[in-house]
């Protein structure tokens, strides 16, 4: 199984390390030389897009993630079987898919016809991450996935919980994405207003993948294109 492996942290984010090492088969990383967090489904259409080969497994793409995958799938690795973005510092719930250049790598991927997967981790109480742990929860996810069945134009989105030591193993529950707004909250200074909404405290409506990843478990939405 080829796959293409993307994030939008940047190509030498932890993240993509543990997504690497979560995973078999035939793997090249197809990511952006630079941080793209929040970056949406922008493309790059007007100037040279540029790339680096850094060694057999890994270019770095002076573009978005969306273009990781344009150019990873028509060029670089057109054989690819899957497109899988991540792992994503900080949680991609809900309406965060619209804002996410992490979903956005993955929707370019089954918008092009391939099958893909955005996973990112949520970030509680702004404790570090165990990208070990992430890790083992991510290839428990991809157990799972990779034997369902994927409609067209439909790609996976997955959230991993921020467990502490003590807590309970994670459950994988399949969900729909929460379709609540983010805490919208700004202060002003002078003429300039700074985003002060917080992330932990957007609603919560029962059974969405928001509360079902704050409640500690893995949240894994079907999401169409």
């Amino acid at each position: 199984m080829g796959i293409i492996i993307t994030n939008d942290d940047g190509i030498d984010a932890p993240g993509i390390r543990a997504l690497f090492n979560a995973l078999d088969g035939k793997k090249t990383i197809i990511a952006p030389r630079d941080h793209h967090s929040g970056c949406g489904h922008q493309v790059t259409t007007h100037k040279p897009l540029s790339i680096t080969q850094r060694n057999k497994e890994e270019i770095a793409v002076h573009g978005t993630p969306a273009d990781c995958s344009r150019i990873g799938i028509t060029y670089l690795e057109p054989d690819a079987d899957w497109i899988i973005s991540g792992i994503n510092a900080g949680g991609n719930l809900g309406v965060d898919l619209y804002i996410s250049g992490t979903a956005a790598a993955a929707r370019e991927a089954a918008i092009l016809g391939k099958k893909a997967i955005a996973i990112s981790h949520w970030i509680r109480e702004s404790k570090p991450i165990d990208w070990n742990l992430a890790s083992k929860l991510a290839r428990k996810v991809f157990a799972d996935l990779f034997s369902k069945a994927l409609p067209e134009k439909y790609f996976w989105n997955v959230n991993l919980p921020h467990v502490f030591a003590g807590e309970n193993e994670p459950e994988l529950i399949y969900c729909e994405p929460s379709t609540d707004p983010l805490p919208v909250v700004f202060s002003r200074e002078g003429d300039t207003f700074h985003y002060t909404g917080e992330y932990p405290k957007r609603k919560r409506k029962v059974n969405t993948d928001v509360d079902v990843c704050f409640g500690g478990n893995i949240a894994i939405s079907l999401v169409r294109v």
